[in-house]
């Protein structure tokens, strides 16, 4: 009897475990998530092989799905027109979970590099936004919230990411994408509904790194990228494998604020190592160049240096050159200066040496170097010096030692030991996979978004492309079409801006603008279009401050084209035809009503049969350009804003700047 007793106990305890499934959701499907309007939105999530899992909502719609064999499933729930605060409710067996504070209204991707990526705070002290503190006090939206991607890389497509939404309000809006709260903010004011903004970006990165497998093949230079991807997945797990001997810190176990600040790597053994055995590297230069290709982390230089103390040791500086991205600098063991915050990469560092620490004889220097993203290392055009006034009393160009000390991947700092887990202890083929390899962001930070309903996307990047303008004609055009295939949602609206003015020094004067026209020519692609900012860059930072005319003029293209709001001119002049006349052309433009030229100087050239260009005076007569070359005697082409930092000077009746442009011959 007790037996009996014993399975029937047992019996039922199976039947009620077996209605226990996990529910895993994606890190976007989560409290506060905005859900597209009046549309078949996907949800989906991974629970228990053939599962059944019922979706409800506080709104009414219900739904039903059952799991594959591999756990995962997909279903749709039709929306209302905008409204909330609602709940999302998934159930499978006894299992329950509830999704709150869900809001339903227009959801757009935000994507691009470092001018996407850069907060509403800014990055002090060098790379600020215009009025930040006050757009962050006045930030309270909770119709306005904003999913922020992890930064993250991978070889293969992923299923999920980290991040989570977060609503608008002071406390939080100083970390959203400047640009993207712009143009959330513009739409929100102007159609009254709850934005939803998934922002995905990471600075310094290439087009060709957020452009699908699939069809980055089909780009001119990529045609072998599949067959080199799938040769080098052995090389990757043999990579792995090592990353996960070696100590490791998630970035989101470090501080909010200035996160590399202070990050203590053994410090205090690197400064008084025996630097005999480490590697060379000639200063000052980047180190992509000089033996650490694509390399993210935290790097040691230290370089002894004599000083025969004929000078007595007051007032004198260190000059260092600009660090990329961050420095902690010392002298004999102590600390003389460091800037460890975003934003400083191109900061000149100037350190005073106390006279104390400064001895006869031999001197160390040495650098703690952390690189998050882009180039990196100690570089400059200025050999770095110990000076006195316009004395130099110790030459630090040419040779310092260097050894790495942590190498940054997917979002974690690994930490290198010594031996087999020092750097140089992988001994497998160096990879060069990070974010700027092609499709390694695509895979890591837009496939997992897919497929939660969109209504469209705005990008800004094209600066790491520039001095590839041709080849941007084709690769950017794809990376849309990629976007556009995956979320198989047909060819919604990507709207994206044209990079603004920035002399990019040792590149030709021409590169800038090569790609500009590139950007131009996108417009060509179906239902996209494009944000001129020639009159709102800053020609000696890359970063513009103004972020707020260029989320409004995103939010221009979105409200006219998008939800058909009458009155509203969504862009500049934009370069329709030329007829030439003689050394004479005129110049008919699209959006053109109302042109105008300000000021005297003419930013329009003219080329005749042999093509060379040379400077055209310029008039407006009716809505279109008349230009002239007096050198030319017969005009083939012409050419407007064609160089990397010209500010030009022709506008719209809407006050919207023209697009640089030349035509064909």
């Amino acid at each position: 009897m007790k037996n009996l007793i014993v399975i029937t106990i047992l019996f039922l305890l199976a039947g009620c475990a077996a209605k226990q499934h996990e529910i895993k959701l994606p890190a976007l499907i989560a409290d506060h998530m905005v859900l597209q309007q009046n549309a078949k939105v996907n949800l989906w999530g991974w629970s228990d092989p053939k599962a059944k899992i019922g979706v409800t909502t506080s709104w009414g719609a219900v739904a039903e799905a059952v799991t594959g064999a591999d756990g995962k499933w997909l279903t749709t729930v039709e929306t209302p027109a905008f409204g909330g605060p609602y709940a999302v409710t998934f159930k499978a067996g006894e299992t329950e979970k509830v999704i709150n504070n869900v809001t339903v209204g227009e959801v757009w991707l935000c994507s691009g590099q470092s001018n996407m990526e850069m907060p509403l705070k800014g990055w002090p002290p060098n790379d600020t936004i215009n009025f930040s503190a006050s757009e962050i006090a006045s930030a309270d939206y909770p119709a306005i919230r904003m999913f922020t991607v992890t930064k993250s890389t991978s070889g293969l497509p992923q299923d999920d990411c980290s991040g989570s939404w977060v609503v608008s309000s002071p406390a939080t809006a100083g970390d959203f994408s400047a640009s993207a709260y712009f143009f959330g903010l513009k739409l929100h004011k102007e159609l009254g509904i709850p934005v939803g903004l998934i922002h995905s970006s990471w600075g310094g990165t290439p087009a060709e790194s957020w452009t699908s497998g699939e069809l980055i093949g089909t780009v001119p230079g990529y045609e072998s990228f599949a067959a080199e991807m799938q040769e080098n997945q052995q090389n990757l797990k043999e990579f792995e494998a090592f990353l996960a001997k070696l100590e490791n810190i998630p970035f989101e176990k470090l501080p909010k604020e200035n996160p590399f600040a202070n990050l203590n790597l053994n410090d205090s053994a690197y400064l008084v190592a025996d630097v005999s055995g480490w590697k060379e590297m000639t200063v000052p230069q980047t180190w992509e160049n000089a033996g650490l290709p694509g390399f993210d982390g935290v790097v040691w230089f230290i370089r002894d240096f004599e000083y025969d103390g004929s000078v007595y040791p007051e007032s004198i500086e260190l000059h260092l050159g600009p660090v990329d991205d961050m420095d902690a600098t010392y002298l004999n063991g102590q600390k003389i200066g460091s800037n460890e915050m975003s934003g400083v990469w191109s900061l000149e560092r100037v350190y005073p040496v106390p006279a104390e620490l400064l001895k006869k004889g031999t001197n160390r220097i040495a650098v703690k170097v952390t690189d998050n993203q882009g180039g990196g290392g100690i570089y400059g055009k200025e050999i770095p010096a110990i000076v006195k006034g316009d004395k130099i009393l110790a030459d630090l160009g040419g040779t310092w030692k260097y050894k790495p000390a942590a190498t940054f991947k997917s979002s974690t700092v690994y930490v290198y030991g010594e031996g087999e887990k020092s750097h140089d202890g992988f001994t497998g083929k160096t990879l060069v996979m990070n974010e700027y390899t092609p499709t390694m962001l695509y895979n890591a930070m837009i496939a997992p978004l897919v497929p939660y309903t969109l209504q469209g996307a705005i990008w800004y990047q094209g600066e790491s492309n520039v001095g590839r303008g041709k080849q941007y004609e084709t690769l950017f055009p794809t990376m849309i079409t990629s976007w556009r295939k995956a979320w198989n949602q047909g060819d919604f609206p990507f709207y994206y801006v044209q990079i603004a003015p920035y002399n990019y020094g040792d590149n030709a004067n021409e590169t800038t603008a090569e790609l500009r026209d590139a950007q131009f020519k996108t417009l060509s692609l179906v239902n996209t279009g494009m944000a001129v900012t020639m009159d709102i860059g800053n020609p000696v930072n890359i970063h513009p401050a103004n972020k707020k005319d260029v989320g409004d003029r995103l939010a221009l293209w979105a409200l006219d084209k998008t939800y058909k709001k009458e009155g509203v001119i969504c862009s500049g002049p934009l370069f329709k035809n030329a007829v030439f006349n003689g050394n004479q052309a005129e110049v008919e433009f699209d959006y053109a009503t109302g042109l105008v030229l300000t000021g005297k100087e003419s930013f329009f050239e003219i080329a005749g049969v042999d093509g060379v260009f040379y400077p055209a005076k310029a008039t407006v007569a009716n809505d279109k350009i008349v230009a002239v070359a007096d050198k030319v005697k017969e005009a083939k082409q012409i050419r407007y804003a064609w160089a990397d930092d010209c500010e030009p000077n022709l506008f719209n009746g809407a006050g919207l700047p023209a697009s640089p442009f030349k035509s064909v011959n």
